[in-house]
């Protein structure tokens, strides 16, 4: 089985925004645990408005070729008015083009989730709302999910993370990326193969 590819979105459209470089570390934690890992940041987001019937943009169809693949995924967003910024959530909206996959949108992958705020209110509220659009696209978000406050010193003057507890998060945010990861993929039901439905039924008593 070859080293799980973890995708990551998010940041601002400013490079190295403070979301973005929490993304990018947690990419790293990642790659601590054998992962293969691809960003998108703030500016490869920079994307025309969703548009179903518009031609697809180019960086577009890279973003949603590499979820495609994705074994696992990351969302890193700011916390705009409280909530998830206009350009990640545009980004998403692009995974609609999963709608007719053989596994649509995020089905069967781990989805990590961070918000970053200048404050902890809109950051605990941006994360909930990540959260919910996760679920909607049929993800699951890991259990710890990473609320950054950046009006705190988050990064030195070398862009490393000063904050302890944040380095140990985003290490246990990877741990179950890849944790999820290697169970799901040893419950995958073969190419063509379908749910029990009469076992289904007699197990809930339908």
């Amino acid at each position: 089985m070859s080293a799980p590819l973890i995708v990551g979105l998010g940041g601002t459209s400013k490079a190295g925004s403070s979301s973005g470089r929490v993304l990018r570390a947690a990419l790293t934690a990642c790659e601590a645990f054998g992962c293969r890992t691809r960003i998108f940041d703030g500016p490869a987001l920079d994307l025309p408005l969703f548009a179903p019937e518009r031609p697809v943009p180019s960086g577009a169809i890279a973003l949603v070729e590499a979820l495609r693949r994705a074994d696992g995924i990351i969302i890193a967003s700011p916390g705009y008015h409280g909530t998830v910024s206009g350009l990640v959530k545009n980004a998403l909206d692009y995974v609609e083009m999963l709608a007719d996959d053989e596994r649509p949108y995020f089905e069967g992958r781990a989805v990590g989730l961070i918000a970053v705020a200048a404050g902890w209110q809109a950051a605990g509220s941006t994360l909930v709302t990540l959260r919910t659009v996760a679920h909607a696209l049929r993800g699951w978000p890991t259990p710890i999910g990473i609320a950054a406050n950046s009006a705190l010193p988050l990064f030195d003057e070398d862009g490393s993370l000063v904050e302890v507890a944040m380095r140990t998060q985003l290490s246990l945010m990877a741990e179950q990326l890849v944790e999820f990861v290697g169970r799901f993929a040893s419950h995958m039901p073969s190419p063509g193969e379908t749910a029990d439905v009469a076992r289904f039924d007699e197990l809930t008593g339908s």
